[in-house]
């Protein structure tokens, strides 16, 4: 089963201090053949305007990842958390059984770009957890969100792993999707697929009980892979 999400069918929220692009339906964008894939509810795809940001607003029983592409999110909560999360490092905060918090641009000057992905949890009415980490690539897979935090990646209140790809030109990766289905989000670069499709940035590709070869078109490609349950 192959699920296809190209890069220019997303829907798109624009305010002047911030341009979205939806995978899945979110806000005002409503589209009842995209409303996720298995756990995997959101991946908004944000570029905020400098000095901008997300207002105080809350969230409960949810696992929400913020994956820092350019620039620094300050991030502020209801546990007392105030954080700068710099590109490159992940984010997680387990919301559970209701948390409050503020997501602002921290530069006055430069844009900020970041993937805002929520999970469906496993756990409801947990207490709020709140993580961040810089998380070294140190192979074509590297976890960055874990069930368990294994191999110090963060913990998620779910059975699904988050892990950074990243394949040059001559690389080959394998993924098996047999038994639990998998979703690939492609950041940077261009990724070839079965039958050579080829996979650019912001394209999206959901799989199950599939085996599939991907293979470099560009120097550093880089993607998001999702292990997921099933559901």
């Amino acid at each position: 089963m192959y699920y296809f999400r190209p890069s220019h069918e997303r829907g798109q929220a624009r305010f002047g201090w911030l341009d979205s692009k939806h995978t899945f339906s979110f806000g005002h964008y409503y589209d009842p053949k995209h409303m996720g894939f298995s756990a995997l509810r959101v991946i908004n795809d944000d570029t905020v305007k400098a000095g901008a940001g997300f207002d105080t607003h809350g969230h409960r029983d949810m696992e929400i990842i913020s994956y820092i592409l350019e620039g620094a999110i300050e991030h502020r909560d209801s546990e007392g958390n105030h954080f700068v999360v710099p590109a490159g490092e992940v984010q997680i905060m387990s919301a559970g059984t209701g948390i409050t918090h503020s997501e602002f641009n921290h530069s006055k000057t430069k844009k900020l770009k970041f993937l805002q992905i929520w999970i469906q949890p496993n756990q409801r009415g947990i207490q709020p957890v709140y993580e961040q980490r810089t998380i070294n690539q140190t192979s074509m897979l590297t976890p960055l969100v874990t069930p368990s935090g294994r191999d110090n990646s963060l913990k998620i209140h779910q059975d699904t792993s988050l892990y950074r790809l990243q394949i040059e030109p001559g690389e080959i990766l394998q993924l098996d999707t047999l038994q639990r289905p998998g979703y690939l989000h492609i950041i940077d670069g261009d990724i070839i697929i079965k039958n050579n499709r080829q996979l650019s940035a912001g394209d999206g590709l959901g799989i199950f009980k599939e085996i599939i070869r991907l293979k470099a078109a560009t120097d550093g490609a880089t993607a998001l892979w999702f292990d997921l349950p099933v559901v």
